[in-house]
């Protein structure tokens, strides 16, 4: 016979990687404020492999609106420059030789909504994936209520997922609620 915990458990973990996701893919959309996450995607070509930008220079902020990438090596200047002008950032790269800054330019209202826009459909896929997790772990139940496990364990366990899948939407739109604010706020 098995157990309730059975199903809750890898239910619980499928929607702690969601929310954990969600984080992460929040982390990469520009609100304005310079921050060094945003340079995460971008891969440069070194010795003939493509590696990310942090692995061949260094990343800082000094300020809301500059990031400055300091490379490791002299060589670096013309790939990373390349790099970025060909990601989706949309930033210019400026070069003095010794450092490259990238100015963060203020967001515009029309693109401060795509961005909410954006992390809505990302907060929603969170969603969508806190869903899934629960259907699994009631069908998941309900199967081992046909393998001997008594019905109201199962209706237990039941209203223990949607406790948990509650518990996870909740987080995710706090989630989403806070980077809303941080895209909106001038």
């Amino acid at each position: 016979m098995t157990d309730v915990n059975t199903y809750l458990d890898p239910a619980r973990e499928k929607m702690e990687l969601a929310v954990a996701y969600l984080d992460e893919a929040l982390a990469h959309i520009r609100a304005g404020k310079a921050n060094a996450k945003i340079l995460d995607g971008i891969r440069v070509e070194y010795y003939g492999s493509l590696v990310p930008l942090s692995n061949v220079a260094n990343i800082s902020v000094p300020d809301a609106r500059t990031i400055a990438i300091t490379p490791w090596e002299k060589p670096m200047f013309k790939e990373i420059e390349k790099a970025i002008i060909n990601s989706e950032l949309g930033i210019t790269p400026e070069n003095n030789g010794e450092v490259i800054r990238l100015s963060i330019p203020p967001l515009t209202e029309e693109r401060r909504r795509a961005l909410v826009k954006q992390s809505k459909a990302e907060a929603e896929q969170a969603k969508v994936s806190v869903r899934n997790a629960r259907r699994d772990a009631i069908e998941g139940l309900k199967k081992a209520v046909k393998q001997g496990m008594s019905e109201d364990v199962e209706k237990d366990g039941e209203a223990a997922v949607q406790k948990l899948h509650d518990k996870y939407l909740k987080q995710i739109d706090d989630v989403f609620a806070a980077k809303e604010k941080e895209i909106l706020t001038v």
